[in-house]
């Protein structure tokens, strides 16, 4: 899964929700150097990660990029998922998406002494572009692939991508919401954590 969706799961407990941010950027054992309660985000991040990559949902949808990705259509599918997620916000979260995404930057800004030093690098671009914001629309999600390509090997078309999650919109909506689902399941199992928002069944009896 991408940022937003890291962060949905991720609770109300500000340490956690950092963890889960910056697990991707925290190797080994230098978990260890972290306080426990950020410990606890950063295995969050990666117990998400493993269930995402095992899960049906995320295969199928990954299928649908394959030609325009390669070995890289698992990342951007965690990227479209931020898309739809963004796009359907409301119906997964009583708190506005403008609303949450400015706390999350303040609570990151107010902790920037705690952050890796690549997060630490890009912290102030994502706030400057609103990127969690922007995943909304076209141009943002276009962006944020852009961005991706600038900066690892990813190759393949961004406008190609969202023409795919576009044309199997309900698919990847269905599946994201029964990925979603089961993660919430997790995570409450496994990490004791309630996601502050609407509960996601209230979004299957919504959406049929």
């Amino acid at each position: 899964m991408n940022f937003l969706a890291h962060l949905y799961l991720s609770g109300e407990d500000v340490e956690i929700r950092l963890g889960n941010f910056i697990g991707d950027y925290v190797k080994g054992k230098t978990i260890f150097s972290y306080p426990k309660t950020i410990q606890k985000g950063i295995n969050l991040h990666r117990a998400i990660d493993f269930h995402t990559d095992k899960h049906s949902s995320w295969k199928i949808c990954r299928e649908l990029l394959k030609e325009s990705y390669g070995r890289w259509a698992g990342v951007v599918t965690d990227v479209m998922f931020d898309y739809i997620l963004a796009k359907e916000w409301e119906n997964y979260s009583n708190r506005p998406l403008k609303g949450f995404t400015r706390t999350f930057y303040f609570q990151m800004l107010q902790r920037y002494h705690l952050l890796p030093p690549r997060v630490r690098g890009f912290l102030p671009f994502m706030i400057h572009s609103n990127r969690l914001y922007s995943y909304r629309s076209d141009s943002g999600i276009i962006k944020a692939l852009n961005t991706m390509s600038n900066h690892t090997s990813l190759q393949g078309d961004p406008e190609q991508a969202l023409n795919v999650v576009k044309n199997n919109y309900e698919l990847l909506r269905e599946k994201l919401n029964k990925l979603l689902s089961d993660l919430t399941i997790m995570v409450e199992r496994e990490f004791q954590i309630q996601p502050s928002m609407r509960h996601i069944a209230t979004y299957r009896s919504v959406k049929g």
